[in-house]
This record gives structure tokens, C-alpha cells and sequence, in this order.
């Protein structure tokens, strides 16, 4: 059984609704299972940092979850059109794993959540992309042979799963943005197995 790491940063649940609709994708191919795992927040010197384990949901991801897992699917709320500083902050901590192409070959796909329907989802995925390029990954996206991409009032997009939460913050997806998170967790699962029976490793 092989896994793939669906790492996300979530504030108020949101992004985790998508991370767990992403991983039923991944579960749906035989052979593969998703590791859920999370980022801590970052904060101020004069804040307190966050617990060593999280209260609830995913543990903390380790350097270990990237090298072990065949795929990566990376998701983010949205921060002004990029991703929040937590995710970049992990990214920023992977020179490592890139200087042993330890990701490189691997495919990943990338997910957001948004407050307004125009908030910067597109921007924030493509944000997610560029340091996943430079770690030499396989970008997997949404293809319009998805007929919910054409269809969809809410979120989702070619370039990643998205959600739209509204102001009140609402971490429900609607049916469209749960095929389209579930497709692309499918998606990412079906492309890493290919790529793992073709690696020389």
C-alpha cells in the first residue's frame, strides 16, 4: 500500500473539508491511502507558539511524510491571493528535500478555500505550484473532461480544488466542489501509482 500526503493549513475548517474530500478520492484507488497532515501556525515572537500535537485532526507533518509518500496534494486558504504564511513557512524549510530531489518525479495537485468568489483562488494555487516545480514535482490539475468544472457556480477550477466559504465562513462544500475535490484526490492517486511502477528506484 502506498501513501499520498494531503497537507493542509486550515483555520477554520474550510480547507481540512476539502483536504478529507481530496483523500476519499485517493482511497477510492486500490492501492493507495491518503496521510492526512497538517502545518503549525506561525506567530509573533510575543505569541505563544502552537503545541507540540495539535489538538484534533492530522498530526504535524515531518520531513519523512515527503520522502515516504509516491504524490503530495498541497492545499492553503487563500491570504491575499497567495498562500498563508504557515504553508509558505513549511515550503521554506524543504531546501533538504530538494537538495536530494527527494520530490522530484513525484506528482502533486494543489487545493484553497476563499471567503468571496473572486478572493484570489487562481493566484493562491498558482503560489502553491512554483515551489512544487522547483522541487522537480509532476503538476496534476483538473481536466474539463470533468463536466462539474463547466458546470460549477461555486468553487473549483483546472489549476486545484477550491471552495468558496462566504463571509460567515461556512465549511460545508457544495456537491460540485466535492466531485471536483474527490476527482482530483482520484486523479493525483491514479497518476502517482504510474508514475511509482515507472520510477528506477
Amino acid at each position: 500500500m502506498h501513501d499520498i500526503l494531503v497537507l493542509y493549513y486550515s483555520q477554520h475548517g474550510s480547507t481540512l473539508s476539502l483536504a478529507q474530500a481530496i483523500a476519499r478520492g485517493i482511497a477510492a484507488v486500490p492501492g493507495v491511502q491518503a496521510r492526512l497532515r497538517t502545518v503549525p501556525k506561525v506567530a509573533p515572537s510575543t505569541q505563544i507558539a502552537s503545541p507540540a500535537v495539535p489538538d484534533a485532526h492530522a498530526p504535524y507533518v515531518e520531513a519523512s511524510d515527503l520522502t515516504e509518500c509516491i504524490g503530495l496534494a498541497l492545499g492553503s486558504p487563500t491570504r491575499f491571493g497567495n498562500m498563508a504564511a504557515a504553508m509558505k513557512y513549511f515550503l521554506d524549510g524543504t531546501a533538504g528535500a530538494w537538495m536530494q530531489g527527494a520530490l522530484a518525479g513525484k506528482p502533486a495537485a494543489v487545493f484553497t478555500s476563499t471567503t468571496s468568489m473572486h478572493g484570489g483562488q487562481e493566484s493562491t494555487l498558482l503560489s502553491m505550484m512554483l515551489p512544487l516545480l522547483h522541487h522537480g514535482m509532476v503538476m496534476v490539475g483538473i481536466p474539463y473532461t470533468e463536466s462539474t468544472l463547466t458546470s460549477t457556480t461555486s468553487g473549483g477550477t483546472p489549476y486545484g480544488a477550491s471552495h468558496v466559504a462566504g463571509i460567515d465562513g461556512n465549511t460545508q462544500l457544495t456537491e460540485d466542489e466535492r466531485k471536483l475535490a474527490f476527482a482530483l484526490g482520484k486523479r493525483l492517486a491514479i497518476t502517482a501509482l504510474k508514475l511509482a511502477a515507472e520510477s528506477p528506484l
